[in-house]
This record gives structure tokens, C-alpha cells and sequence, in this order.
């Protein structure tokens, strides 16, 4: 392998990234449902043939972290992909995050040589199951949650999309038409790539690129040894609680035990608590990108966001834990909870290494999906709430954003306008706003969250369900700092007392006039106060 000069990686560094990003456009652009064209919950990868992370965009962490074990699982069921084939998988025990996050694959070739493979993951708005919306907080199982697709190719041998493969998916969830119309677009924007990539591979030619993408690799890697290697060795511990699997459990702990030595960490999530019964443990992929996540956030933002760095860090864990559950378990709150959780254990044990890196804990995902009847069109619809983000954590630069959300998601998932849900479902909005003093306080502060009154402007009876976490613990404090305010979501039903939500609950009745009142936490501030 001849080296490429510095230019030109940096050169094709930026061109790949590009090439995330224009991907991340057309998939915004081309999704029908809301959770995908206003609240941006997918995410896309660029991987090389050995299922390595090259380039990434800027969506959900928690979702890049995973897909190289995602496309091992792919590679290994299909070890001889052909140019135009279409691979899908959503399934945890095969590289998933949890059963909505669908993920194509598109295998990228070169004079007949495979190159890259184009990846993009995207929560859908329903995928079947027991509950509406892909969250049932009452599955103690896998097959609860929803429909399991492992690796399956979606192509015949020219590379058509199979019909009858696309009416099974279709067939599986509610709102078929929205998911036809998200699954299109997926295809569309991964197909994109596998073009854009090509075309890079043709101008530079196929040598320069893949000498490139080595150097990249291998630079993220010297880049993220050189940061480590200024931490103060040694062995650090940090916690975590969840609030409860929603059976009864609660203060679910994971432990983060971190050796830090040289240039290199050691990630131990050995010491966890056993898997749960409800939906609150992690998939495997989860794990993984949870551990990524907290290393990545303590790196400098400069340093490339790929594989190569993550050779600086080792993760360990235990079958039969809540972050890594044996086959079969619940696990759709994985990505969420207990990624924040894995994270926060991580970035609390490294105080001691370094701590002017680390920083306050960000809020926790507590969701809330309204399903109903339009009256003004006759229309069932499913709504996620992703209005009222929680605050983020604050690190020694200064206060946490405020709504920034969870830490998984860093910020990736948007809430989207408040006029154009209006104009989509019947909901008014009659605050949204900031909740003031919800964060922690400290040296600087934690990010507010979020305070808002909604209104259900439906004729009939709907439902609604949560799932989530944050109601019990806040955001944690770091280095002296206070945690922020933990959730409180109340709905007030006409001539009914107010109902408190819990964190894990379905099938609540949604009379029309309902009003849901939300007051999400804030996050932890950082440093003792002057």
C-alpha cells in the first residue's frame, strides 16, 4: 500500500462526510412520517468492506455507534453481496439497536470489487406488535415488541426490489402506506451513496481512495491515543441507576469499571445488574455504541468520529445483564435506556482521569405516543412527542444547552415546528416554552428542559402510552455540580382528577379535550458553585 498524501485524505475525508450529509437531506426530504421528515430520527453510515465506520453525518449517535456490528451480521448471512442488492434488518440479536430502527444496506463496488457499503437506520413510526407506536412497556419478550426482520436481502438477482417482501413488511405494521413511503425513501437515500461513492472511487481512482480511507482510520486512532494517553492512569468506577423496568424493579444499576492505561481504556460493564424483565436493557449494538458515545463525547471534536478511534477502547460485558440481555429479552427502550445510563456510568468513573473533559449527565428520554381519529380528515394517527427535549449537561466550557435532549442523541433528534404538527394532527399547543431553574446548578449550570400544555382536539376516544425514563433520578451532577430536575408529565382529563404518567404505561384512555401537561428535567450542572 503505497501513503496517500495528507491532502488528499483530508481531501476525500470531507468529500465522504459530504456525502453522509447529502444523504441525510434526501432522507429528510423523501420520508413520509413525522417521526422521520420532522423529528430526524435516522441516522446514515459509510463503511469500508471489512465493516469498519469511515464517515458519518451529524444525526443519532446512539445509532452509528451500531451499525458495524449491524453489517457483520449482514456480511455473515450474506458473505457474497452483488452489485444492486438491497439488505434490511431492524432485529437487536443481529446488530440492532431495538425493533423500529430499520436499516438498509447497499454494498458500493469498484471494476467489480466491493468498496464500501452505504447503511442508513431510521426509527419507524410503527413496527407492528402488541402496542401502537413500537413501544409496549408491558413485553417481558422480543416477540412483544414487534416484527423481526434479521438479515434478509430485498432483491432478486437484478437487482429489483421483491414485491412480495416489501407487502409481508407492509403487511406487519399499522399505517402501511406511511411505512411503504419511509421504506422507498430509505432504499432511495442508501442507493444515493452507493452512487456518490462510486463516482468518488472513479475520479480518485479505487487505490487512492481505499489508501486513504486507511490513513484516516489510522490517524483517528493515533489522534485518540495521543488524548488518552494525557488522562491519569489508573482503575475508576461509576454508577448509574435506571428509575424501573416497569414491573415493580427499580434503581436498576449499571457499573462502569474504567482502566485507563497508556494510551488505551478499558471499559468493564461486568459489575451490571441482571437483565430485566421489562423493555429497559440494551441489545448488544446498543452496548457498544453507548461505550463509543461516552469515549467519543471526552475526545476533542476534531478528532474524526470513526473506527480507527475506537481501537483506543476495549468494552467488556456479561451475558445475562441489563446491558447485554440474553436472546429473547424486551429491549426496545435499549437505545435510550440503558444507553444514557451506560454512558453517564462511563463519564462519571473518568472524573478522575480527566476531569475537565467530563461533563454534566444529559436528561433522559421519556416518551409519550397519542394514537386516534382525526375528525378533520377521518384519518387514524400515531403522534410521538419529541417537543419539551430536556436539558443538557454542563462541562467546564459553560451551561448546558437548554431542550437540547438526551444524551444518545446528542441533540440529533429534532421537535420540529409547532404550526406544522398543528397542521398534521389535532393537537394545539398552548405552551412550549423553557422550564426555568430545571437544571442542575453547580459551578455552571445544567440546560432547562422543556414545559409544555397540549391539547387533544380529537371527536372520538384515543389512547395514550409512554415509555420511558427520568421520573425518579435527574440528570446527573458531575465534579461537585447538581443533578437537574427529573420529569413530570401530567394529563388532565375533563371531569377527571389529574393522572400522574409513570415512565411505563399503555393504553391510557385520551378523552377528547384532553390536555397533557409536560415538565421535562434538565441537566446536571458541573463543578461546585462559586
Amino acid at each position: 500500500m503505497s501513503v496517500p498524501d495528507p491532502i488528499t485524505t483530508a481531501v476525500l475525508q470531507n468529500r465522504l462526510s459530504a456525502i453522509a450529509e447529502e444523504v441525510g437531506e434526501a432522507m429528510l426530504r423523501t420520508s413520509y412520517s413525522q417521526i422521520l421528515n420532522t423529528a430526524r430520527d435516522f441516522s446514515i453510515g459509510l463503511l469500508d468492506a471489512q465493516c469498519q465506520l469511515v464517515a458519518q453525518a451529524d444525526h443519532i449517535p446512539a445509532h452509528v455507534g451500531a451499525l458495524p456490528t449491524a453489517l457483520r451480521a449482514v456480511v455473515d448471512a450474506f458473505p457474497h453481496p452483488r452489485p444492486g442488492d438491497v439488505y434490511m434488518s431492524n432485529d437487536p440479536y443481529y446488530g440492532g439497536s431495538h425493533l423500529p430502527d430499520l436499516t438498509a444496506f447497499v454494498p458500493v463496488f469498484s471494476d467489480g470489487i466491493l468498496i464500501f457499503w452505504s447503511v442508513l437506520r431510521a426509527h419507524q413510526s410503527d413496527i407492528g406488535g402488541a402496542t401502537y407506536g413500537a413501544y409496549n412497556p408491558m413485553a417481558t419478550e422480543i416477540w412483544q415488541e414487534g416484527v423481526r426482520v434479521p438479515p434478509l436481502r430485498m432483491t432478486d438477482e437484478n437487482g429489483q426490489i421483491r414485491p412480495d417482501l416489501v407487502e409481508l413488511l407492509v403487511a406487519n405494521v399499522r399505517h402501511g402506506s406511511d411505512f411503504r413511503g419511509d421504506l422507498a425513501a430509505m432504499i432511495g437515500a442508501a442507493r444515493l451513496a452507493e452512487r456518490r461513492i462510486a463516482a468518488v472511487a472513479v475520479e480518485f481512482g479505487r487505490k487512492v481512495l481505499m489508501d486513504s480511507v486507511k490513513a484516516m482510520l489510522d490517524g483517528a486512532e493515533r489522534q485518540a491515543r495521543a488524548i488518552v494517553s494525557t488522562w491519569k492512569d489508573g482503575v475508576y468506577y461509576g454508577e448509574s441507576a435506571l428509575d424501573d423496568d416497569g414491573f415493580g424493579r427499580t434503581n436498576i444499576t449499571v457499573r462502569a469499571t474504567v482502566t485507563v492505561a497508556g494510551d488505551g481504556i478499558i471499559v468493564d460493564l461486568t459489575k451490571s445488574d441482571p437483565q430485566a424483565m421489562g423493555f429497559v436493557n440494551s441489545s448488544y449494538a446498543a452496548m457498544i455504541s453507548a461505550a463509543t458515545m461516552a469515549f467519543f463525547y471526552l475526545l476533542d471534536p476534531d478528532c474524526q468520529r470513526n473506527s480507527g478511534a475506537f481501537r483506543a477502547m476495549t468494552v467488556k460485558a456479561k451475558r445475562g445483564t441489563v446491558v447485554w440481555p440474553n436472546d429473547g429479552a424486551a429491549v426496545t427502550m435499549g437505545p435510550s435506556h440503558p444507553s444514557n445510563e451506560i454512558i453517564e456510568a462511563i463519564v462519571v468513573a473518568l472524573t478522575g482521569a480527566c476531569p475537565d473533559r467530563v461533563m454534566g449527565g444529559w436528561g433522559r428520554r421519556m416518551r409519550v405516543a397519542l394514537s386516534g381519529r382525526d375528525p378533520r380528515n377521518g384519518r387514524n394517527f400515531i403522534w410521538h412527542m419529541f417537543h419539551a427535549r430536556p436539558g443538557g449537561g454542563a462541562s467546564i466550557e459553560g451551561n448546558g444547552w437548554q431542550g437540547a435532549g438526551e444524551w444518545h442523541s446528542a441533540g440529533g433528534v429534532k421537535f420540529g415546528s409547532i404550526e406544522l404538527a398543528e397542521a398534521r394532527f389535532p393537537l394545539l399547543f398552548e405552551q412550549h416554552e423553557f422550564r426555568a431553574n430545571s437544571g442542575g446548578a453547580g459551578l455552571h449550570t445544567g440546560g432547562d428542559g422543556g414545559e409544555l400544555w397540549l391539547r387533544v382536539e380529537t371527536a372520538e376516544e384515543g389512547q395514550a402510552n409512554t415509555g420511558g425514563e427520568g421520573v425518579r433520578h435527574g440528570a446527573r451532577g458531575i465534579n461537585g455540580g447538581e443533578d437537574g430536575l427529573p420529569h413530570y408529565y401530567v394529563l388532565h382529563r375533563p371531569n377527571a382528577e389529574p393522572f400522574v404518567l409513570p415512565s411505563k404505561i399503555t393504553g391510557v384512555p385520551l378523552p377528547p379535550g384532553s390536555r397533557l401537561h409536560v415538565l421535562s428535567g434538565g441537566g446536571g450542572g458541573w463543578g461546585e458553585r462559586a
